[in-house]
């Protein structure tokens, strides 16, 4: 109790409260407490209440949720139990009770320690993360059970298949399932069936035993077994005790069942859903089928009724035949009627287009001289113009030029000198003239 609360000093029921519970958790530590269970309820919410009490005193007890949910037992009403929980109080009603952390079986103590080791660290190693695990065959070949052959569990299993799927091969790889050597003998079988598995034809494993307390389960946590499980070649099925019996191979398995019938169950649920799958498809087919025929004999009967007489076919096609005649003989006479009609018209419009051959002549002989005069008249302009050309062409000649006095000066190649500066003292020369050249040297330039 803290030592700085004055006496005068008044405190309300909440801080009372609260004060209570911290000096309870923090003077009393973590411990295990035993009793019997009695008026438990289990929330929606998943916490458990429950009163834990024996022949003299009684206790509240609370486990909420997160911890419930990790049991690997079902507490009930009556049962002897040893629980590790916090002394505390719950303040809204000043209730003084355990808040429990973990519960197990009063007796088994050192068992259930031993069992929840063994789990954490296989689950450490992620031997039961459910990625690992194999998916069961829908339609398997053949079973292999390991079990005792005296067992009670082999006759539930094996009842369960001839019922369900009674043509399934059976396997027994036998061992006791109980006793010092259980877990070896286990393991031995298990392996075994392992490796004789497509030898043998089979391709699922059923691990089976019948319920009991968690020493006669306990050749089912041993941990080589577990390894054993996750090793084999073929998916394994555990179905070890009753619901609420939990061992380390259950978390192992491929897949876990409540009971060993239920496991016989699993391992039949493919030929199971089948039966019934074929039963609904029958019933599908025979829906479709009768649809069928009904749909079939509809249109029989619409061909029934559109069936005719040879003769009557024979009659309405020589009515047939008689319209079509007269139509035909009609669409001719209307088509002649308007053949001759156009003809009579074509006749009009060429008549009245014919030619006159007089008036035409006439035409002609007037456009034949007006044609001569302007072929004479553009032939005289042309000579004129030719003449006019000639003469121009005539004056602008280089004859015409030397005519008049001038001369073309070449040098001894033949080219026209335009300079005298193209030409050297002494370099011959030839000039021509209007008629005729003259050759010479020169002898001085200006």
């Amino acid at each position: 109790m803290p030592a700085e609360i004055p006496a005068a000093q008044v405190l309300g029921v909440s801080a009372l409260n609260r004060l209570a519970r911290e000096t309870l958790e923090a003077g009393i530590p973590l411990l295990w407490v035993g009793g019997e269970v009695s008026n438990l309820t289990r929330a929606s919410s998943g916490h458990i209440y429950f009163t834990l009490k024996d022949a003299q005193a009684q206790v509240r007890c609370a486990m909420w949720r997160n911890r419930a949910q990790l049991l690997a037992f079902r507490p009930e009403n009556g049962m002897k139990v040893e629980a590790r929980a916090l002394v505390t109080l719950y303040e809204a009603r000043g209730d003084y009770q355990l808040n429990v952390e973990a519960l197990r079986p009063a007796g088994i103590g050192n068992l259930f320690e031993a069992f929840n080791r063994l789990k954490e660290k296989l689950s450490a190693e992620g031997l039961f993360d459910p990625e690992r695990r194999r998916p069961l065959p829908r339609f398997p070949r053949g079973i292999g059970i390991v079990t005792s052959p005296a067992a009670a569990a082999l006759r539930d299993v094996i009842a369960t298949l001839q019922r369900r799927c009674p043509q399934l091969p059976l396997v027994l790889y036998p061992a006791p399932v109980q006793g010092a050597d259980a877990p070896a003998r286990l393991l031995e079988s298990l392996q075994q069936a392992g490796r004789r598995a497509g030898s043998d034809g089979i391709d699922l494993i059923l691990l089976v035993r019948g319920g009991g307390s968690i020493e006669d389960l306990w050749a089912f946590n041993d941990e080589a077994l577990a390894r054993a499980i996750r090793a084999c070649p073929v998916p394994v099925v555990s179905g070890v005790g009753h619901e609420t019996d939990f061992t380390i191979a259950d978390f192992a398995a491929d897949l876990r069942a409540a009971t060993p019938t239920g496991a016989a169950e699993l391992a039949s649920a493919g030929y199971h859903a089948a039966r019934s799958e074929c039963q609904a498809l029958e019933m599908r087919l025979t829906r479709t089928m009768q649809r069928r025929l009904e749909t079939l004999g509809q249109q029989l009967d619409r061909c029934a009724l559109r069936l005719v007489h040879p003769r009557e076919r024979l009659r309405r096609a020589a009515e047939t035949m008689n319209g079509l005649r007269q139509g035909l003989q009609r669409a001719m006479r209307t088509q002649l009627e308007r053949s001759a009609h156009r003809q009579a018209q074509f006749a009009v419009r060429l008549q009245n287009r014919r030619p006159d051959p007089a008036r035409s002549k006439q035409q002609v002989d007037q456009l034949g001289d007006r044609l001569r005069r302007a072929a004479r008249s553009r032939l005289d302009a042309h000579r004129h113009g030719i003449a006019a050309l000639a003469a121009h062409l005539q004056h602008l000649a280089p004859e015409a030029v030397l005519a008049r006095g001038y001369s073309i000066t070449r040098d001894a190649a033949g080219n026209i000198l335009r300079s005298a500066t193209t030409a050297g003292i002494g370099d011959t020369i030839h000039v021509q003239l209007a008629e005729g050249e003259l050759s010479g040297k020169i002898t001085g330039k200006r």
